[in-house]
């Protein structure tokens, strides 16, 4: 198929597009920035991106240079909608109808634009974060600001493209990590246990449900290719590791220690803070149903590219002294 897809610089997007072009998809990725302004992880990404598939820059969805581009050529047959605006999604003030604006742009012309040129179907990107989504505590309410503008932008898209006669696909990521990730959880574990210090897990308590990125990245292709013109609307809830933080860090800890040659002591602190749903995880449990991935060369590959960016760290330290 050939596709256009949009948030290219995340983390998920990077392994999404990878992923689809070695099912022998033609990709388009579009960054919603200059290629110029991407730095660390993300302009890493985009560099490996830029070696898989055709790229756009300066393209946000929805504006007049995504319009062109939908239109310069025909043949397209599905969008992929990964973009959302998450400018402080942590934040209980982020801005939700500013995000829900961003996200749907001109929704009613794109959606025309591709029919025009051949597209009849969509895949929107969902998040364990919104209203309704995956099982868990607090009647599944939105995680936050942020979840609620993800949640109204899905109501959106299902209603536009319902009228519009186009499939709509909606696949909700729970909480991958991987290779190329932000510098979050696992990674805070790998810089700390490399530092001869003992991580603290502060929260847990809290249930989650965290995914190998590559699988997750499989199971992305395998819903995309599901997807077909007659559809209407198929939603794909992936699971993997649902369990308490406390116990995904023993996991954790478990596989790297060993691969790394490190020890990975752990600290759990007494949680009394709850100021998240006790529990929030996916509902579609995955890990048995693609035969080749293999869960033991996911966490191999975590821990070389753990190994290969703790050298490149220790390189830059030492350059740095020298200086």
């Amino acid at each position: 198929m050939k596709i256009l897809f949009t948030g290219s610089s995340s983390f998920t997007g990077y392994w999404f597009i990878k992923s689809l072009v070695e099912a022998g998809h033609k990709v388009i990725a579009t960054f919603s920035g200059d290629e110029f302004i991407y730095e660390d992880v993300r302009k890493q990404r985009m560099t490996l991106i830029k070696k898989l598939c055709g790229t756009e820059f300066n393209c946000h969805f929805g504006s007049n240079r995504f319009l062109a581009l939908i239109n310069a050529e025909a043949g397209w047959d599905m969008l992929c909608h990964h973009a959302a605006d998450v400018t402080n999604y942590k934040s209980s003030g982020f801005n939700i109808v500013k995000a829900l604006a961003a996200n749907t742009n001109n929704i009613q012309e794109v959606i025309s634009a591709l029919q025009k040129n051949g597209a009849d179907k969509i895949v929107l990107t969902g998040s364990i974060f919104e209203q309704y989504e995956g099982a868990g505590s607090d009647e599944t309410r939105a995680f936050s600001p942020y979840g609620l503008s993800k949640g109204l932008t899905s109501e959106m898209f299902r209603y536009y493209a319902a009228d519009a006669g186009m499939s709509l696909g909606k696949f909700v990521i729970p909480n991958p990590f991987g290779p190329y990730e932000e510098k979050r959880f696992t990674s805070y574990l790998i810089k700390t246990w490399h530092e001869n210090k003992t991580p603290v897990v502060s929260t847990p308590e809290y249930v989650r449900d965290n995914i190998h990125v590559s699988l997750l990245a499989r199971a992305y292709v395998s819903f995309v290719q599901r997807l077909t013109a007659d559809v209407g609307y198929l939603r794909y809830n992936p699971s993997c590791y649902a369990e308490s933080q406390g116990a995904f860090a023993q996991r954790f800890a478990h596989e790297i220690g060993p691969r790394l040659g490190i020890p990975t002591p752990l600290t759990f602190a007494v949680q009394d803070i709850f100021t998240e749903p006790m529990v929030r995880i996916n509902t579609d449990p995955i890990a048995h149903q693609f035969s080749q991935w293999s869960e033991k060369r996911a966490w191999d590959e975590l821990a070389d590219y753990y190994r290969m960016a703790n050298r490149a760290d220790c390189q830059g330290r030492i350059h740095e002294s020298k200086d």
